[in-house]
């Protein structure tokens, strides 16, 4: 859920290994003294070396699955599946224990399996459990929440979700190590699982590894990825592609960032400023906050002329920087205070850059409120009304509390999960996260996902985005996806769509409901035939593999598992 600060300078991370083995001697020593000849050391290194893997291998924890029956009424049909919960023993190549990895998966019952689509869901952080994709929108069951923005009463409670997936696709929900219960074998350094390289790896031997034990090759693949959880898709795309040359199907991207230069406003980048004006002309409208020609409007509409202001006269004036004529910058900012609510003067003091951090604390500071980030529908009070910025986010005190309470209920009664560790909804025990492969520059998945696109002409994305989102806003995604530098024939492979809800827009029971509409015409869309104009880019993605294959070996090997 949380989006963390990209690392601004190169970090040296110094990893020391196990199990290096020591310098042999090869000393000449009398034999018959109680020494050993070299042949010898070495033999008895090798049984030590030996003996220590499997003492590692014992102390392993064994996977325990618990598998149950149930069922789950969806458009008046009922769905029988069975759930498996539990942890897959992650090893690498030389089978070696590296992590236990939690997982649940529902598959429904008596449905061929190479034609049943299976998709892998997680959510971001980094170090973010999948309870938020899993019990608020795609499993089959859900957190009762309020239409309303107000907080629930405890104890929380869990319903039937009618609109789950689960009739369309098998859903696997992934926790990465060190979220859930998935935490790295005794003895192995946590820090090979986090970071961006290392969660794409280790996630992808999942995937991989699932889908062989499993028998799910010749299914149709889908990644559902939400907030970071979408960086991690993209990259995947990619690490699927090319480790293991599995090629996906779909990728759903829910309020997901793929390049975090959309959501990293400051010195040196005005981009992102343009990319949240329409989310704060949303929130504004939400909040009552606008004119009256304005407010009688339809969110949609107001968010339209905010993106006409935010591409053109906007960016231009952030653009000019110092050089724009006063008479420019005072109609600039009569604009950007009819679409955001903020009065000319604080405009004019923040040089016409806002943060989001500065806009939650500004709109509402006459009511003595401030607005959430995760879901900007949601007030709350701060104790201090003259901070530049929000000193707690409202939306997140409403949604952390039913989700934990649910889960932990959830898995041990309905799912039958005996586990004595904490189940890590989110937490920051995975930082520092490694960035390092960005140093100087932002991190960005674009690339890989343009690459597994433009090499899999079939693979759709969809990406979905809630109007109050003020963690990763709509216009981001629509920046992201405008700038993939996709091909004509390629460009109809993205489709976007918007909901009247924040970051999690399924908690909002009406956006749950077209998100599953849409979500069903995706699917059904990634699934049919191409279009004839598809072979030509498939004629490409051919000729472009075999140029990689022309490559030195050296750079195109696959990486080996970690």
């Amino acid at each position: 859920m949380e989006i963390c600060i990209v690392p601004r300078f190169l970090r040296l991370l110094l990893f020391v290994g196990f199990g290096l083995w020591g310098l042999i001697s090869t000393s000449l020593v009398p034999v018959g003294h109680g020494q050993t000849t070299p042949v010898e050391s070495e033999a008895v290194e090798s049984k030590a070396v030996e003996s220590k893997a499997d003492q590692k291998l014992d102390q392993a924890e064994a996977p325990k699955l618990s598998q149950t029956q149930h069922s789950v009424t969806i458009e008046g049909a009922e769905v029988a599946f069975t759930a498996t919960a539990g942890k897959m023993l992650m090893k690498n190549d030389q089978g070696d224990p590296k992590a236990n990895v939690f997982f649940v998966a529902y598959t429904k019952n008596d449905a061929p399996q190479e034609e049943r689509p299976v998709t892998f869901c997680f959510n971001g952080g980094p170090g973010s459990s999948s309870v938020w994709l899993h019990l608020g929108m795609l499993g089959p069951q859900r957190v009762k929440f309020s239409d309303d923005p107000k907080p629930l009463r405890p104890p929380h409670q869990l319903i039937a979700n009618p609109y789950s997936l689960l009739d369309k696709t098998d859903l696997v929900f992934i926790d990465p190590v060190s979220t859930g219960f998935s935490r790295p074998i005794k003895g192995e350094k946590k820090q090979q699982f986090h970071g961006y390289n290392q969660d794409i790896r280790s996630v992808g031997q999942f995937i991989h590894d699932y889908t062989t034990k499993n028998g799910r090759w010749a299914s149709p693949k889908f990644l559902l990825g939400e907030s970071y959880g979408g960086l991690r898709a993209a990259g995947l795309s990619g690490e699927l592609q090319k480790r293991y040359h599995m090629y996906l199907n779909g990728i759903v991207l829910v309020s997901a960032v793929v390049d975090f230069q959309t959501l990293r406003p400051g010195s040196g980048n005005d981009l992102a400023y343009g990319l949240f004006l329409p989310t704060y002309a949303a929130t504004a409208w939400y909040h009552d906050a606008l004119s009256d020609d304005l407010q009688s409007l339809e969110v949609s509409a107001v968010v339209e002329q905010a993106k006409a202001f935010a591409q053109t006269t906007y960016m231009q004036s952030l653009l000019a920087g110092d050089a724009l004529p006063e008479g420019e910058r005072t109609k600039v900012i009569a604009r950007m205070s009819e679409l955001t609510g903020l009065s000319r003067d604080y405009l004019d003091r923040a040089n016409l850059r806002v943060s989001m951090g500065r806009f939650g604390k500004e709109l509402l500071r006459n009511r003595k409120k401030v607005i959430g980030r995760f879901d900007s529908r949601y007030s709350g009070v701060d104790p201090d009304h003259v901070d530049g910025s929000v000193g707690h986010d409202p939306s997140a005190s409403v949604f952390f509390g039913p989700f934990s309470s649910a889960m932990n209920q959830y898995l041990r009664d309905a799912l039958k999960v005996e586990e004595d560790h904490v189940y890590e909804i989110l937490t920051r025990k995975v930082h520092p996260w490694d960035y390092s492969e960005f140093a100087n520059r932002y991190v960005s998945a674009s690339d890989t996902l343009r690459t597994a696109m433009r090499d899999n002409p079939y693979l759709k994305v969809f990406a979905a985005c809630g109007y109050y989102d003020l963690a990763t806003p709509s216009f981001a995604m629509e920046y992201t996806r405008d700038h993939l530098n996709l091909p004509p024939e390629l460009r109809k492979n993205f489709t976007t769509e918007f909901y009247e809800g924040g970051h999690m827009m399924y908690v909002h029971s009406p956006s749950l409901k077209k998100l599953r509409l849409d979500l069903v015409k995706f699917y059904q869309d990634a699934l049919s035939d191409l279009p004839a104009n598809a072979k030509e880019a498939q004629a490409g993605a051919a000729l472009s593999e075999r140029a990689q294959s022309e490559v030195v070996p050296s750079e195109t090997a696959p990486p080996a598992r970690h």
